[in-house]
């Protein structure tokens, strides 16, 4: 374990002095000392605080941290002793209720009048209830037999889009030369057409069978799971040969956990709580661009 952490604020308005006041008083609680970091603050549309923890933290002790941050409208994020924002070579990210506003097979399949059907098994995965990504997938993707291939464009027009800061931090992972991966167990007619619109370097996801016009109700070749993210996501550390520790990634569903894990910080954005639990920050409140404050 590290010897210390550092602990981010981030928050959408300036960080009350109370914060910090309240978050020492429960460091002292612990028996934990926290100091403030003197820093320059670079040019970015969200507020920022940083102090050191002398110890690291029990997963309760940063759920209740977490809870004082939200009481002050701010988020936080705890970095390990040995984290280099320097060294950080690859952003990787999940897509629905990630980067984009909806789960998109919920949505397709809403055209079917089989919405609710459909998510229920969508949160109970992501929820980590239902264990097997793979089954859940087969089993939603059966409901959407019959539906026409026109309802994914429309689904597309009509109802995606990239969450708060999903262009920002694109942007601005360009600007830093990382390696940007996006690994959905969405499917690949949403995730090519984001890497175009957002410049990802690689996308991969599911493919829905469509014959005659209409999806079939199975997909195409070996589904991409937990697994299939956390092996993508070291395929390409292997390409730019770095390792694990120097990328950061974005998820929000327990499928996201294989790939998150051991990552240089891992971001739960929006997350469910056994996701958060886990994650280095938990975003709730700023927008996906508020990562970069922490590779700045």
């Amino acid at each position: 374990m590290p010897s210390h952490l550092t602990l981010v604020s981030l928050s959408n308005d300036p960080i009350p002095q109370s914060l910090g006041f309240a978050l020492s008083q429960h460091a002292k609680v612990l028996g934990i000392e926290l100091h403030p970091i003197k820093m320059e603050r670079p040019q970015s549309r969200y507020f920022s605080e940083r102090w050191t923890l002398s110890a690291s933290l029990m997963p309760e002790a940063r759920i209740a941290m977490r809870d004082i941050a939200a009481a002050h409208s701010a988020d936080l994020a705890f970095l390990s002793s040995g984290f280099k924002s320097q060294n950080i070579r690859i952003l990787a990210m999940d897509m629905d209720s990630t980067l984009i506003n909806i789960e998109c097979i919920d949505e397709i399949a809403d055209f079917a009048g089989k919405k609710t059907a459909v998510s229920e098994i969508t949160e109970a995965t992501m929820r980590g209830e239902i264990k097997d990504f793979k089954e859940s997938l087969r089993r939603r993707v059966a409901l959407l037999a019959g539906v026409s291939a026109n309802v994914l464009e429309a689904v597309y027009k009509e109802r995606l889009r990239p969450n708060l800061g999903a262009a920002e931090l694109l942007a601005g992972a360009a600007q830093r030369d990382l390696y940007t991966l996006l690994v959905s167990g969405g499917f690949t007619f949403f995730t090519e057409k984001l890497q175009k619109e957002l410049g990802f370097k690689q996308t991969q996801a599911n493919t829905l069978e469509i014959i005659d016009g209409k999806l079939t109700g199975k997909v195409l070749g070996d589904i991409v799971d937990g697994q299939a993210k956390a092996a993508y996501l070291n395929g390409a550390c292997t390409q730019v040969d770095c390792h694990k520790s120097n990328s950061i990634t974005i998820g929000d569903g327990s499928n996201d956990l294989p790939m998150m894990h051991g990552s240089g910080i891992s971001i739960a954005y929006r997350a469910k709580p056994i996701v958060k639990e886990k994650a280095d920050a938990a975003f709730d409140r700023v927008g996906l661009d508020a990562a970069l404050l922490l590779i700045a």
